[in-house]
């Protein structure tokens, strides 16, 4: 019996999308190959293929937003957003979120406060750098904040004018 080779694996690391498109280039007659944003992504990759399927199932992902304590010792409220069921959460109140909501708000909680600028999040979201006039971005934050308001929530989402959106606490 013969042993076959493991196939080949190339990595490539590429900060902007111009930078990705032309490590697929010159990627593209490799076996295999994989082109992530940062050595973050690529050891999570990795880690997830070292331990094979069971890890690629992702917890969902949980953020303390507002400081809603109690005057009891009871811990924060926080606002959740459940990536496996598309659910927005805050304390026993829960809001279904449709894919592009989901990915939207799943930006803006990553480091509340942050601005995410047009370019940034329309390339995240929707995969490419078209932003047009951006009628299409500003209706899905205007559905998520309206989501957020039905929950009360003790976060909104805030324009930056000419520069793009942040989660704050309200």
């Amino acid at each position: 019996m013969t042993d076959v080779p493991a196939p080949s694996l190339a990595i490539g690391i590429g900060s902007s999308p111009a930078e990705r498109r032309q490590l697929a280039q010159l990627l593209g007659g490799t076996e295999a190959f994989l082109i992530v944003s940062s050595a973050e992504q690529a050891r999570k990759f990795l880690d997830v293929a070292a331990t094979g399927p069971a890890a690629m199932v992702a917890p969902p992902v949980e953020t303390v937003i507002g400081a809603a304590v109690a005057d009891d010792d009871r811990p924060p409220a926080t606002l959740m957003i459940d990536s496996d069921r598309r659910v927005l959460r805050w304390l026993d109140r829960e809001i279904e979120l449709t894919p592009l909501e989901h990915d939207v708000l799943l930006c803006l909680v990553g480091v509340p406060g942050q601005v995410w600028t047009y370019e940034r999040l329309h390339l995240e979201v929707w995969g490419n750098q078209h932003l047009g006039r951006g009628s299409h971005m500003h209706s899905v934050v205007r559905r998520v904040r309206r989501k957020l308001a039905r929950l009360d929530a003790a976060a909104t989402i805030q324009a930056v004018r000419g520069v793009g959106f942040r989660l704050a606490a309200a």
